[in-house]
């Protein structure tokens, strides 16, 4: 422990500090680390025991910098950055850049390898394809038989987790960060929604910044605030075998193969070996009890199971035949805290001041610095500047305060991790939970449901399958999870109406004297408008970053209706409650109320006919102008109608107070289905929505993209009296020029269908990555969108995209595809 002799061993903590950081594993480390670089020196750092005590020390050390998220790509490319540099230094964190060979033992798993190869295009990463051969080059150990190729990253690694938190303790503390160990947190202190104060067995500590770093005890120091931390910890194992390799000049890269579920990497002269077994074993918690990890559970490993072990074991024998021989070292059982979905959990959460950097699921390593520094940001200047929404802890909903639920998704997860996840791909635990009130006539009419944010979705009708053109099967992967059914509700929405059950739409409401004042300061448009409008919006960071994508109607002078995305709820909620709080408005209330109404769509040439047979309101386009609201009946049931489109056609959302959603959905349908009215769900929605451009928050916009390089200009209100939040940097842009667009770009090959992230070349050079795509089934082509830049923005200019291992040619295409002029939506 001579890297520890520098910790802080007296009696007393400080009674204050600004950060106060718990946990002294590599994220606190790393967090730590980056904020003294940063130039924040009034930090404390605290741990129960040693630093590394908890699960850093028992981690396998890989480092894998490619992921399918393009933001965790980016972390784990800054990592290695970073541990070249401390490699260089006074602590070493025994960092050796030995290159990692990613096997294909099965055909699938040779079109995700490749897939991969476009995606590390993107990001400048020297993936290369391997055959057998090759790889069997770099790793001799390895029988070839059954592996049809390889991808080799030579930038990949490992490194002693141990080491590598050492190192950056000793960064941290030369920049000032006090470290204690043998300090246990009693508790953590919040008053007024903010953290105040941290008690330990040694001293309080007044502070305005916690950092939860805990680990596998993460969710139970958050517990401490009345935050939830969704994550179990996992029995992860792994063997070191005896020394037996060749004294080599070279070392051998680490190697992943997937389909027989292992992994291995050098440790010496012998082989770390390890895998995700399909029969996992959580620790600690239970479907009715969160997680109990012992308090004395200190630089403790679990017993060892060879039982759960064996797949592995066998597996590993078959690519590495020398593992069925050579003695074992040792088995390492340890308990790695995991999420619902495999990610990190990261972030402020709704207590302010306390944020969270947990959540590692046995990949931390790769990510620590990463993490680092951009806790260190977020805490520091208020926001990321990455997206890291697919990590934010604001992902996670209310339903994950189930100790059931999250259990659940996590064990499907882990038993999972090495699964090819095909788009469209769908969990199946804690399903059914969060339900519309026409579930069941969704579930009589043939629908076939998604699931997100716990609702169950409908996304698509399989009883609209025979209507529906099997011909357009996109080929490849896009093909698979695809029916026919989207096409025939497409084609039917825009030939007569479609009705869409959009229930899981979130709800806020914001109420209050303030209200109006406090929207109009974080929406970049103009929404404070007359009783009765609806605006779309964007909200935006000080940097201009798009935040949240909404609609924000005005139901009452002081009162207003957001509707956001599915999935966006909690993160909308969340982001305007801490606006508020910073603007000081407490006279502004902001409520989650997703679940009070059923939502239904109807859209379509004939939705207006439909529909005004069912009410007296007229329904007129001057009556009922576009992009505005009214109380109004349809049926029996009280309505709040928005005349709002996500289709590009003409018609109505309709909201009702849930105990009447399962008759409004039988009225409508009831009076639609004479004049040929399909049910539709959310797949024909994208390709509608497509066709017409509309942007997705998460993919097109997010909070690294403005909305003029987004398109979205014409929504931003830059004379707005008082100005808004972000209105100086967005100002900036428009006044500079942005230096790229979100294009529109038509695919040459209709059956070519983009995933996603997908590499966007010109002249054999990478100019950008696929946001969105599909099909148009109204266009007839396949539709990509993509940020490029202004010199191939134009309409005409020719591209490829790389899909898979060949390139699709396409050209950037006007905006939108379908109904330019947009006569259909204001049609009288």
């Amino acid at each position: 422990m001579q890297q520890e002799s520098a910790v802080q061993t007296q009696s007393d903590v400080p009674t204050s500090a600004r950060i106060v950081i718990i946990g002294g594993g590599v994220a606190g480390a790393s967090i730590a680390y980056h904020l003294a670089e940063a130039g924040e020196k009034d930090v404390v750092l605290l741990d129960r025991n040693e630093l590394t005590s908890g699960s850093t020390f028992h981690s396998a050390g890989l480092v894998g910098q490619l992921r399918s998220d393009p933001t965790l790509t980016r972390m784990n490319m800054y990592s290695v950055e970073l541990y070249r540099k401390l490699q260089q230094g006074d602590h070493p964190p025994s960092w050796v850049e030995s290159g990692g060979i990613r096997l294909a033992s099965s055909p699938a798993r040779l079109e995700e390898i490749r897939r991969q190869m476009s995606w590390a295009s993107t990001f400048g990463l020297p993936l290369e394809e391997l055959s057998p051969t090759q790889a069997q080059e770099l790793f001799p150990l390895m029988d070839t038989a059954g592996v049809l190729g390889a991808v080799y990253l030579p930038t990949d690694g490992y490194l002693d987790p141990s080491q590598l938190c050492y190192s950056l303790a000793a960064g941290a503390r030369a920049g000032g960060v006090r470290i204690f160990t043998h300090t246990r947190v009693l508790g953590v202190v919040a008053e007024g929604g903010r953290v105040r104060k941290v008690r330990t067995d040694r001293g309080d500590i007044e502070c305005e910044v916690v950092v939860n770093c805990g680990g596998i005890y993460a969710a139970e120091i958050a517990r401490m605030v009345g935050v939830r931390v969704p994550i179990v910890p996992m029995s992860h194992q792994y063997v070191v075998t005896e020394a037996f390799l060749p004294v080599a000049e070279k070392v051998l890269p680490s190697v992943r193969d997937p389909d027989l579920l292992v992994y291995y990497r050098p440790e010496g002269r012998g082989l770390l070996m390890g895998g995700y077994e399909r029969h996992s074993e959580p620790w600690t918690a239970t479907a009715n009890s969160y997680d109990a990890v012992p308090a004395d559970f200190n630089a403790k490993l679990l017993p060892e199971n060879w039982s759960r072990f064996e797949e592995i074991t066998l597996n590993s024998a078959i690519r590495v035949p020398q593992m069925a021989d050579v003695g074992l070292r040792k088995i390492i059982n340890g308990p790695e805290a995991f999420t619902p979905d495999n990610e990190f959990c990261l972030g402020e959460s709704e207590v302010g001041g306390f944020f969270v950097a947990a959540g590692f699921c046995a990949h931390g390593i790769a990510g620590a610095g990463g993490v680092g520094a951009l806790m260190s940001e977020w805490i520091l200047q208020g926001e990321p500047s990455m997206d890291v929404w697919h990590m934010d802890i604001r992902r996670f909903g209310k339903q994950y305060r189930s100790p059931a639920f999250t259990l659940a998704r996590t064990v499907e997860n882990y038993e999972t991790y090495y699964d090819i996840k095909y788009p469209n791909h769908e969990l199946t635990a804690g399903r059914p939970l969060r339900t519309s009130p026409a579930y069941s006539w969704h579930q009589a009419h043939g629908a076939f449901f998604g699931e997100k944010s716990g609702w169950e979705r409908v996304n698509y009708y399989e009883s609209n399958a025979a209507r529906g053109d099997e011909s357009l099967r996109p080929r490849g992967w896009a093909g698979q999870n695809w029916s026919p059914a989207v096409g025939a509700e497409h084609v039917q929405t825009r030939a007569v109406a479609g009705l869409f059950d959009e229930s899981s739409f979130a709800k806020l409401s914001v109420t209050g004297e303030g209200a109006a004042a406090f929207l109009e300061w974080v929406c970049a448009n103009k929404v404070a408008r007359a009783v009765g409008r609806v605006t779309y919006t964007q909200a935006l960071n000080a940097r201009g970053g798009i935040e949240c994508d909404f609609t924000v109607t005005r139901v009452s002078p002081e009162a207003f209706f957001i509707v956001t995305g599915t999935a966006f709820g909690n993160h909308d909620l969340s982001w305007l409650r801490k606006q508020a709080a910073a603007r000081g408005a407490s006279d502004v209330e902001i409520s989650d109320i997703t679940g009070q109404y059923a939502t239904f769509a109807l859209w379509g040439p004939k939705s207006r006919e439909i529909l005004q047979t069912l009410t007296p309101t007229d329904l007129g386009i001057d009556a009922f102008p576009f992009m505005s609201a009214q109380e109004i009946t349809v049926g029996n049931v009280p309505v709040r109608a928005l005349r709002v489109t996500f289709a590009g056609e003409m018609g109505w959302e309709l909201y009702a107070s849930s105990e009447y959603g399962a008759g409004l959905w039988a009225i409508l349908w009831e009076a639609g289905e004479p004049q040929g009215v399909i049910a539709a769900g959310y797949r024909a929605i994208d390709s509608l929505r497509l066709e017409k451009g509309y942007r997705i928050w998460s993919t097109d916009i997010t909070p690294e993209t403005n909305p003029f390089e987004a398109g979205l200009g014409f929504a931003v209100k830059l004379d707005k009296p008082g100005g808004f939040l972000g209105r100086d940097a967005v100002a900036a842009v428009k006044a500079a020029g942005v230096a790229r667009k979100l294009c529109c770009i038509r695919l040459s090959d209709p059956l070519s269908v983009v995933l996603g992230s997908e590499p966007v070349r010109v002249a054999d050079e990478v100019v950008g990555r696929v946001t969105s795509g599909g099909y148009g089934y109204s266009v007839e082509a396949s539709i990509a969108y993509a940020y490029l830049p202004v010199a191939f923005a134009e309409p005409g200019t020719s591209v490829e995209i790389g899909i898979f291992s060949l390139w699709v040619s396409g050209e950037v295409s006007s905006e939108p595809l379908f109904d330019p002029n947009g006569s259909r939506i204001t049609a009288s």
